[in-house]
């Protein structure tokens, strides 16, 4: 299979295997992504994050069936807990998306965060990247759903939608705590449940005491199974989004999500580098039985560390 030809002809197929590609560190698919990276950049970004049980697959698969009706290709990538056995994700977001599934506009790839912080796959990055370069007009990312741990998608998206839904004690703790700086638009779901009103007066609240800039980000009640008022929230997307692009605020967050990417490519590459060299060398054994010992303290270590690799 020729992927490069069958990513740009629109071949599911070709989009599927370099995906798993990039979840496996494959040294092709980084050549593939370098040599088409050019081709990057178009999509819309929007992540969908929230505590367990808020419905944030819901809310994604009833937002981009909006998106189809108007002819845009949508691209979701739905990030789930891993099997500590296979690797694999546990939940398998597709299966409550399953009439989106056969959509030829539609792409959908659930992954499992594999260990990585933040609620995003480490291979998430490389996706997103992939599903762009695959001409989706909008990417959908939905997070693991860990509560404040949520922070990664800032990095990756241009709008973060937060989902909260009433009668869960920790959602509005969660908040509290600092998830609440995330979002830009606010759903509150399940909003025909005891306490609705409430949840969304406490977010306004809040929103209060969190302003930012001069955007203020809207809260939204919707009753995401039924579909009711989910119009609205995208509305309040594509609002966000010409505040992002009239205020400037879009090319700052991008150079500051390229920059992140870049800086965490090299950690990456300096701790995969730092274990290869501990398999092949005594040095870094030395080093922890030195520090075990109390002959050394861990920041004597770093930092002879790191002249041992400025020295190389």
């Amino acid at each position: 299979m020729d992927i490069r030809a069958g990513l740009q002809s629109g071949d599911k197929r070709a989009c599927a295997r370099l995906i798993s590609m990039v979840e496996n560190e494959d040294e092709q698919a980084i050549g593939i992504l370098k040599e088409l990276y050019g081709l990057t950049g178009k999509a819309r970004v929007i992540g969908i994050t929230g505590p367990p049980g808020a419905g944030k697959s819901t809310v994604t698969d009833k937002l981009a069936k909006l998106l189809r009706q108007q002819g845009k290709k949508v691209g979701i990538v739905a990030v789930d807990p891993t099997s500590p056995f296979t690797g694999g994700a546990i939940l398998g977001d597709r299966v409550r998306m399953t009439d989106l599934s056969t959509d030829p506009g539609v792409f959908i790839r659930s992954m499992g965060t594999r260990g990585a912080l933040g609620g995003l796959s480490k291979a998430a990055h490389g996706a997103v990247k992939v599903l762009d370069i695959f001409g989706m007009d909008y990417i959908f990312i939905e997070t693991v759903g860990v509560g404040q741990s949520e922070v990664d998608i800032v990095r990756l998206a241009d709008t973060v939608i937060m989902v909260a839904v009433p009668g869960l004690g920790d959602d509005i703790q969660a908040i509290k705590a600092g998830i609440m700086e995330i979002g830009d638009v606010f759903a509150v779901n399940k909003s025909d449940r005891d306490g609705a009103e409430r949840t969304a007066t406490e977010l306004e609240m809040m929103l209060d005491f969190n302003i930012r800039s001069q955007y203020r980000p809207p809260v939204i009640n919707i009753i995401a199974k039924d579909n009711k008022d989910v119009d609205k929230l995208l509305e309040a997307v594509e609002k966000h989004y010409v505040y992002l692009v009239n205020s400037g605020e879009l090319s700052q967050r991008k150079k500051n999500s390229i920059k992140n990417e870049i800086i965490d490519i090299f950690k990456y590459a300096m701790v995969k580098a730092i274990e290869e060299k501990s398999q092949s060398s005594s040095f870094i054994e030395q080093l922890i039985s030195d520090t075990v010992d109390k002959r050394l303290d861990p920041y004597t270590a770093a930092a002879k560390l790191v002249e041992e690799f400025r020295s190389r």
